[in-house]
């Protein structure tokens, strides 16, 4: 066996490859966060400081005679136990029950139409139902609150031809069911488009063999291409749970135009605007924001944790 002596040149030389490595390693780490840098800052500034800085307001509790004091948690107690935020709470968990399950028919019977359809209308098609998510969700509620309108829309016109009276959505007993087809309108082209990229993506190999077992347009529809896009069908799923359980824009937009059909506590978000903005209560405002948060995480983890055992919510 041969043993070699390393010589001072041959260690000199090893010790040079390794400085000129870690300087290599050095600058590729430095460019890499000067890429990362600016928005590591925004990201810090706009959204985890404004975060923490809510928190530790959602801890204290100011009066006029007592001034600011350190309360802990009393705040979410208050909020947990506060019929209104329960009552608003209520209202979202029940309108979700409604609305996502219609959003998602919705989205994929569109979504399956187009995929068949292989003429220039359906490219047409596509873009007319993605328009509606293009437009600001202010803009769509106040394009919907005027045509519901009784006063002035075309709703009423239309009715009144015919001698009707047309149904007013902006009134108590029908908020709910012009708020959902508000949000329907709004949110299923871009359900849409998802299940529809995910459709694109099945193999056509599939589809020929389904045909030559004999196999029908709509067991292909239900053995193959549903059960092959579930995963992206949980995915609006989730988006659409974490997406109405914050309800927000359309109802305060329409709350002007609803007299009396829509109060301050409609849901939790407006509950807590109104504490913050109307009452200058922010300490309690922020605590209903971080409960709202917290029932959404825990609607949101149940439902991913079922769905996970499941292996997948359709089967």
């Amino acid at each position: 066996m041969t043993v070699t002596l390393a010589t001072p040149e041959r260690e000199s030389a090893t010790h040079n490859k390794k400085g000129r490595r870690r300087s290599a390693a050095a600058r590729q780490n430095l460019v890499g966060w000067l890429f990362v840098g600016p928005f590591a800052v925004v990201f810090l500034a706009l959204l985890v400081l404004p975060i923490g800085f809510a928190f530790y307001l959602s801890m204290f509790q100011s009066s006029l005679i007592g001034g600011e004091r350190f309360v802990l948690f009393d705040n979410y107690i208050k909020a947990f136990t506060d019929p209104s935020f329960l009552s608003g709470a209520w209202f979202v968990i029940s309108f979700s029950l409604v609305l996502i399950p219609l959003q998602m028919a919705v989205s994929l019977a569109v979504a399956l139409m187009l995929d068949i359809m292989t003429t220039r209308f359906a490219r047409f098609s596509r873009l007319m139902i993605f328009m509606p998510y293009a437009i600001p969700t202010v803009i769509g509620a106040l394009m919907w609150g005027f045509l519901y309108s009784s006063n002035f829309g075309p709703l009423a016109e239309i009715f009144g031809i015919f001698g009707a009276t047309a149904p007013n959505f902006l009134s108590s007993n029908l908020i709910f069911y012009g708020l959902l087809n508000i949000v329907t309108w709004q949110w299923a082209g871009y359900y849409m488009i998802i299940l529809y990229a995910a459709l694109q993506g099945i193999d056509p190999t599939l589809y020929e063999a389904a045909r030559i077992d004999g196999a029908s347009q709509w067991q292909i529809v239900l053995r193959i291409k549903i059960p092959l896009i579930a995963p992206a069908l949980l995915l609006i799923l989730v988006f659409a749970l974490i997406g109405t359980l914050q309800f927000f824009n359309e109802p305060k937009i329409l709350q002007q135009l609803a007299a009396g059909a829509i109060p301050n506590d409609f849901t939790p978000n407006m509950y807590a605007y109104q504490q913050a903005f109307s009452l200058a209560n922010d300490n309690y405002g922020s605590a209903i924001s971080f409960a709202l948060g917290a029932v959404v995480f825990i609607c949101v983890y149940i439902f991913l944790f079922a769905t996970r055992k499941r292996g997948s919510f359709i089967s």
